[in-house]
């Protein structure tokens, strides 16, 4: 069956939410949200091997190393496994004392007890419990009516009041989740939302948080942004509430509605770093710090060795990060496209510390994120000259001429068809020594010897040609043009570059010429010696020699 022969009624559009006053569209954000992980929790049950102690414990300092104040740590009814690590943390004294470790349970008194029990001697906790409430569950998962679901959160709401207070020295924090949210009626939410602040009866001082999980992303962001607004109307003692954002990505948009539901009045975001979860996974909470970051936000989050975090969460999950990952996978900031490499080499060379980040095709600084500058650009077979250019002048301080850029350009496409790979640095360099320095025949330089007269300079050179050794002499106004003199063709210099490699005393200089033989077009030679006369010698030889070379393979032919 092909698409179009999918019966119409089999999909229904997700209503919309009237709101004709709605302000969303107008707010910005302006600030971090409070940040909550459900890696341990949401995150490991969505692996096919969840994590060991180990390695939960090993995500759980990295959690705490970036940042983060709020950690859901685990379902502590749901196994021993669990219920050992909570204990465990709180046992070993591996909780700061500005983290909140947050734990789930489902509304079920022997579950309850249970999560409570796990609690014992936690300084600081957040305890969450979740009703769904969407009409499909409603009918298909519970078989009851909405009358029941409420008098189930009244009384999972009074269990939890009533157990908090038997462990005083605990700072409890409450969070209640109407679960499917995203696709129930906004009403019953906020029924049965209110029926629970009833029970714990927050104040500004002592909030609760209300999650309002897209526990399946079923429609636009634009249509959740709506939700949370008319929620956040409608909800009784607003001031006392948290609204907290718990998104999925099933269509992909998780960033954009956690985003939307940020302007709409939200406080507080639950997610996954680099998005892992269930099915296709929870909002990326890394994205989204990043994100604002990138609009001058301070995301109040540690992502400066972003190479790190990923390794533990990739060893830890045992999946990889996509190279297309926002931010940091490992082409995210890599240009192979001529174009943009040349865009990106301009921005670098214009890019000042006390200016706005404004490099092309880079929203973010690498080097911000621990990232460095050599994977910025990669040569393929797509590669222009400012890609080659940028990489031999980052790694080995060698800047191209821009004519000579072109030229060599072509040289490094010709191998990257005949590899069909990509090129590294390295690689780059090699073909360029290959071609400019080894470029030996039939002319090579053995030695030279200047004098100067009344501003005249004379060179007198010793050079092999077809395995003799012959000696010139050329008088000029500067040495490159007393050579020019000896030689016993006929040459035009047509560009001359040099510049210093690196710095220092020791330090070799690098000389380019472009010149053209009688019926040939302009090349160019390269030299590099620590003395700068002896490399613009050696460069002019080196693009004498790929003329003849270019003038014997034309009458070959």
């Amino acid at each position: 069956m092909s698409m179009q022969q999918i019966p119409a009624h089999k999909y229904r559009a997700f209503p919309t939410v009237n709101i004709p006053d709605r302000t969303w569209p107008s707010n910005t954000i302006n600030k971090a949200p409070i940040w909550s992980s459900s890696d341990l929790r949401d995150g490991n049950q969505s692996l096919i091997e969840p994590m060991d102690v180990q390695k939960k414990m090993r995500f759980f300092e990295t959690l705490v190393k970036i940042g983060i104040k709020e950690i859901e740590v685990a379902f502590p009814s749901a196994s021993q496994t669990d219920f050992n690590f909570v204990c465990g943390l709180i046992e070993g004294g591996h909780i700061p004392d500005d983290v909140s470790i947050q734990v789930l349970t489902q509304a079920r008194e022997d579950l309850i007890r249970r999560t409570f029990e796990s609690l014992k001697g936690a300084k600081k906790a957040i305890v969450h419990f979740y009703v769904a409430v969407c009409p499909a569950f409603r009918r298909i998962v519970f078989k009851q009516d909405k009358a029941a679901m409420i008098a189930t959160a009244i009384k999972s709401a009074q269990l939890f009041k009533e157990l908090a207070a038997q462990q005083p020295e605990t700072n409890w924090s409450f969070e209640f989740s109407p679960e499917t949210f995203s696709m129930a009626e906004l009403p019953f939410s906020v029924e049965i939302c209110n029926a629970v602040l009833d029970i714990w009866q927050p104040t500004t001082a002592k909030k609760v948080i209300l999650n309002l999980p897209a526990t399946v992303e079923c429609s636009t962001p634009n249509i959740y942004a709506d939700q949370i607004e008319w929620f956040s109307r409608h909800i009784n003692n607003r001031a006392s509430v948290l609204i907290s954002l718990h998104c999925h990505n099933d269509r992909g948009t998780g960033v954009a509605a956690t985003e939307l539901g940020l302007l709409a009045g939200a406080d507080r975001v639950e997610g996954c770093l680099f998005g892992n979860g269930e099915r296709t996974g929870n909002v990326d909470l890394v994205t989204l710090a990043l994100n604002l970051y990138t609009q001058g936000i301070d995301p109040k989050l540690d992502f400066s060795d972003i190479d790190s975090i990923r390794k533990v969460v990739e060893e830890c999950n045992q999946i990889a990060i996509h190279p297309r990952h926002p931010y940091v996978g490992d082409l995210v900031h890599t240009a192979f496209s001529g174009s943009h490499q040349d865009a990106i080499r301009k921005g670098f060379a214009l890019q000042q510390d006390d200016q706005y980040w404004e490099v092309p095709y880079l929203p973010i600084d690498p080097e911000d994120i621990g990232r460095s500058y050599d994977a910025v650009i990669r040569v393929n077979s797509q590669s222009g000259k400012g890609g080659i250019a940028y990489l031999l002048e980052q790694e080995y301080g060698i800047s191209l001429p821009r004519r000579m850029q072109i030229e060599f350009s072509q040289v490094v496409q010709r191998e990257t068809d005949r590899l069909g790979l990509e090129m590294t640095a390295q690689q780059i360099y090699d073909l360029l020594i290959n071609e400019y320095l080894h470029a030996n025949q039939p002319y090579q330089l053995i030695k030279h010897k200047l004098q100067e007269e009344n501003g005249i300079t004379t060179v007198e050179a010793e050079i092999t040609t077809e395995g003799r050794i012959e000696h010139w002499r050329g008088s000029a106004k500067g040495p490159l043009e007393a050579l020019v003199a000896a030689l016993p063709i006929k040459i035009e210099i047509m560009d001359y570059k040099e510049h210093a490699i690196g710095a220092g005393s020791n330090a070799n200089a690098a000389a380019y010429i472009e010149v053209r033989l009688d019926g040939l077009r302009p090349l160019h030679g390269m030299g590099i010696n620590k003395n700068i006369t002896t490399a613009s010698y050696h460069a002019l030889f080196s693009a004498i020699n790929r003329a003849i070379q270019l003038a014997n393979s034309k009458n070959a032919a």
